[in-house]
């Protein structure tokens, strides 16, 4: 018994031993689990600092900007590539497939001065392994210089806010609209909504727009405008409105009774950046022959080269020159409406007898051809054979949108017309697309593999 006794205390005093000559850290380890969670220290993870998608931990990126008469070959060559790897990328972009609206932003003959690029190195003391091209702010293409010849196209993410604009005419509208920092494609989209219903040369003094409209962010720089939502102007006593409305059946412009803003002839063969120069008189002093006679027409004054529209859908019946008209083109659009197109400075592609147009489709430019003292478009506009001022015509306005799809449009209209009337951007629900009352990311396309 005693034996046995001796025996478990020399157990115990080995234990005890052990313990007393264990490491700290390994004490601490024991312990852990009684430890204040809250006191554990925790590491820290930094987050991984990127450049077009490359770790600079890993890769390093040299950035610059396209001179006046550089070439992919001389940004490459002097990178230490060869000229057989710049013929084979520019061989590899030509090849590449694009959809209908895309331009050939791969190409390396469409690399235009004063955009960026870059080189991206795996290791400095060997030539670069990417080249970077950025074609504009949305997107960049990745040429791989290895032996893939691999292409990426990569769209950056976007941030959509929506922003009211207000404003009021003290001169033309693109000079009012411009100097209060309106963007241009805002102001066309505003033409686009409600051109149809009103000639924005005939505006006033004193005339009010307001606009509702989604403003892109890159990187939380200003990089474009997306869909206008709203639009409203008031002229001449009158108020106008235009609510973007979109889902299965419906995509465009409507009024307050769901009727479309499209109407079967646009107010202008151009854009508002213009001014009406003269107008149909029948009995009017012309300016080069120095007599009286009927101007039959309405001159819209405009720079050289403005692209001149065609109003309303329908087939090119003669595209022409004679010694009055200089460059012409003539459209019949019905059996009953014409509408021609003087002074052109040249015709649009394709434009020739038999083509079909559509409202808004370029015809041809702004020139001085023919009895003309300035540049501009002589508009003229035929009713069952006769000319007749085409501003003074009243088209009655479309059909409204069918009577089971007018709650969801009046919900999407009110929320917009309340945005228009209080200034107070508030969440838009419904069919609208990406809307929101704070800056909210647009998911990118998927960074692309390789287009084929």
């Amino acid at each position: 018994m005693q034996k046995h006794f001796w025996i478990i205390l020399s157990v115990l005093l080995i234990i005890l031993a052990g313990l007393f000559l264990l490491p700290k850290s390994n004490v601490n380890f024991l312990n852990r689990q009684s430890e204040d969670p809250a006191a554990l220290e925790v590491a820290e993870v930094k987050p991984k600092l990127l450049s077009y998608g490359f770790d600079l931990d890993s890769f390093m990126v040299d950035s610059g900007v396209i001179q006046r008469n550089q070439f992919l070959s001389d940004i490459l060559t002097q990178a230490g590539i060869g000229s057989q790897k710049v013929f084979e990328l520019a061989q590899a972009a030509e090849k590449l497939k694009y959809g209908p609206d895309e331009s050939k932003i791969a190409s390396t003959r469409n690399m235009r001065q004063g955009n960026n690029f870059a080189l991206v190195y795996r290791d400095t003391a060997l030539p670069p392994s990417y080249f970077i091209y950025e074609p504009d702010a949305r997107k960049y293409v990745i040429y791989d210089l290895g032996d893939s010849n691999t292409i990426r196209v990569v769209e950056r993410p976007r941030e959509l806010q929506v922003v009211y604009d207000e404003g009021t005419i003290n001169s033309s509208l693109w000079v009012a609209m411009a100097s209060s920092g309106v963007a241009y494609g805002l102001i066309t989209k505003m033409e686009e909504a409600l051109g149809w219903v009103i000639s924005f040369d005939y505006v006033q003094h004193g005339d009010v727009y307001k606009l509702v409209y989604e403003k892109e962010y890159i990187d939380g720089n200003p990089s474009g405008v997306g869909k206008l939502l709203g639009a409203y102007f008031a002229t001449g006593g009158q108020e106008y409105y235009a609510y973007y409305y979109e889902n299965d059946k419906y995509h465009g412009f409507f009024d307050d009774q769901g009727r479309p803003m499209v109407r079967q002839f646009l107010m202008s063969p151009i854009s508002a950046r213009y001014r009406i120069s003269s107008r149909y008189n029948p009995s009017r002093f012309h300016p080069v022959l120095k007599i009286r006679r009927a101007h039959l027409g309405t001159d819209f004054a405009a720079d050289y080269g403005t692209p001149i529209q065609a109003t309303a859908d329908g087939t090119v019946i003669m595209a022409s020159y004679t010694k009055g008209n200089g460059n012409f083109v003539k459209i019949r659009h019905d059996k009953t409406f014409e509408t021609q197109y003087l002074h052109m400075k040249g015709f649009a592609k394709g434009i020739r007898p038999g083509t079909r147009v559509r409202q808004g489709q370029t015809i041809g430019y702004v020139g001085s051809t023919g009895l003309a003292t300035g540049p501009h478009v002589c508009y003229r506009f035929w009713k069952n054979g006769k000319q007749i001022d085409p501003l003074r015509l009243n088209f009655p306005p479309p059909e409204p949108m069918a009577e089971e799809d007018l709650p969801a449009f009046n919900v999407v209209k009110n929320q917009i017309r309340n945005m228009l009337g209080t200034k107070v951007i508030s969440p838009i629900n419904s069919s609208m697309p990406v809307i929101a009352n704070q800056v909210q990311p647009v998911e990118p396309e998927a960074k692309t593999d390789a287009l084929d």
